[in-house]
């Protein structure tokens, strides 16, 4: 059911992360508009980020992602309405992103913390490669090519509605699953404690662990230098220097999704980490920025494919080891608001690279703002592996033990 729900839900969010820029290069033909959309809807989900981690390991998991998937379904709904009465405006869309993103912070964690009430450890792998395989699947391939299909052939607000069902169908999926319950200790133990404690607690239990701390760190950098440029200019470049239409940004999104896809099904094969999971894990995900940099001086439609089967290929691989580092290393009672503080530290600077693009390219120009991106990124995550507790190997699959409450 969580499979099932995911995937239904992922086919919209493809849709929609083709009809939002188009929908906004028709009504502003300018980078900072797509920026400040992207603005509008990190702030407000970084912000609920905390509460969405320490109300999902205090509350049924289920729940938590079924109101969230609701209040999405909500927000995006709204702005197919208004595609279709033709009254949207900037403003509008950015009120309505804003929504979704405060209340996809709650689905986030949940999800997440979710998964090993419902596997086995020793399936962890095998179960976020299914889940990475899926989301390049829907969100990369199918859903983008949908969404550019309706674009072209209905106009944006299709693309909307179809995200806006999904959510629904998402919630009712959900609704379905059975997971192991909660000990009673940790129960009685909530009612004690106040929602900042356990944030807290969460807190203490990512300083304590360097490996951890480090690897928030450096993914809050990288995001900061890559999120912006790559999601507000490539949509630009196709339009504007490839010469694509709602199609060809589409396919060449698709791409990225083939790229996943394989990444997850050779990986998942595997069905264990490697010796050096940190090693493998920032490799990958330098290899995959580097490609950035090539698909900014793509001059065709085919170039940005291959780019993109890279970028988001490789990128597919290393989540599956992060998340699985993760659901092994952390404890089930505190997963929920690790996962919050991973997005949190992690995309903390992901609103100020939004800003910053449009700005940036107008005065350098845009090809040449994602090639410097595709760049720094790169050797960002090749640097951190100075730290030499990156670089140990991997420990015995042993819950760490969380920390005593203040």
């Amino acid at each position: 059911m969580l499979w099932a729900g995911i995937t239904i839900s992922l086919l919209g969010d493809g849709a929609y992360f083709v009809a939002v820029p188009w929908l906004v290069y028709q009504l502003a033909n300018d980078p900072t508009a797509l920026s400040l959309v992207g603005v509008a809807w990190t702030v407000p989900h970084l912000a609920c980020l905390l509460l969405g981690g320490a109300a999902s390991d205090r509350f049924d998991r289920r729940r938590v992602m079924i109101i969230s998937s609701v209040g999405s379904g909500i927000a995006i709904g709204a702005i197919a309405a208004l595609v279709f009465a033709d009254r949207i405006e900037l403003w509008h869309l950015w009120v309505l992103v804003a929504l979704h993103g405060a209340s996809f912070a709650f689905f986030v964690p949940a999800s997440t913390a979710i998964v090993p009430q419902i596997v086995s450890r020793e399936l962890l792998v095998e179960a976020n490669s299914l889940r990475q395989f899926i989301r390049p699947l829907t969100l990369r391939l199918l859903g983008p090519a949908l969404g550019g299909i309706l674009v072209a052939a209905v106009g944006t607000g299709a693309a909307f509605l179809v995200d806006a069902i999904s959510f629904g169908i998402a919630a009712l999926a959900i609704l379905l699953i059975r997971t192991k319950a909660q000990p009673e200790e940790r129960a009685s133990d909530q009612a004690r404690t106040s929602f900042g404690q356990e944030i807290a607690d969460g807190f203490r239990f990512v300083r304590g662990q360097s490996w951890l701390a480090l690897s928030l760190i450096a993914a809050g950098m990288w995001l900061f230098v890559t999120v912006g440029p790559i999601e507000v200019l490539i949509p630009f470049l196709i339009k504007n220097e490839i010469g694509g239409g709602a199609k060809v940004l589409g396919f060449v999104l698709a791409a990225g999704g083939g790229g996943a896809i394989l990444g997850a099904l050779l990986f998942g094969q595997r069905g264990t980490l490697p010796g050096r999971p940190l090693v493998f894990l920032y490799v990958v995900w330098a290899i995959s920025t580097f490609a950035v940099a090539f698909l900014a001086i793509a001059n065709v439609a085919w170039q940005a494919m291959l780019a993109s089967f890279f970028v988001f290929g490789l990128a597919s691989v290393g989540g599956i080891v992060w998340q699985t580092l993760l659901q092994r290393r952390v404890p089930n009672e505190l997963l929920g608001r690790v996962s919050s503080l991973d997005w949190l530290v992690s995309a903390g600077l992901v609103p100020l690279s939004f800003v910053l693009t449009g700005p940036i390219a107008a005065t350098v120009g845009a090809e040449r703002t994602l090639f410097a991106s595709g760049l720094a990124g790169g050797t960002l995550m090749l640097l951190f592996l100075v730290f030499p507790t990156l670089r140990e190997p991997g420990r015995p699959d042993e819950t760490l033990p969380a920390p005593r409450p203040a």
